[in-house]
């Protein structure tokens, strides 16, 4: 079947214009000021709207003993 209406590509472009993706929004972290996904707990200090939601600290901690594992294991 042969599309009797056919859209040209600069018709199609045209609509398409609007289909770019924005970046991401960032909002400072109010404790320590930091730059983080809206609705997301900050990754630097690991607080959300304020309160303290993660231990920072131990999660560090524990991603160097497995890095530091990882690099034994290939040596």
């Amino acid at each position: 079947m042969v599309v009797r209406m056919r859209h040209t590509r600069a018709h199609t472009a045209n609509r398409r214009s609007h289909h770019a993706l924005d970046g991401a929004r960032l909002s400072k972290c109010v404790k320590c000021e930091a730059l983080h996904l809206r609705h997301q707990v900050c990754t630097a200090c690991g607080t959300y709207r304020g309160k303290a939601v993660l231990k920072v600290t131990k999660t560090i901690a524990k991603t160097e003993k497995r890095v530091a594992a990882k690099g034994k294991a290939t040596k």
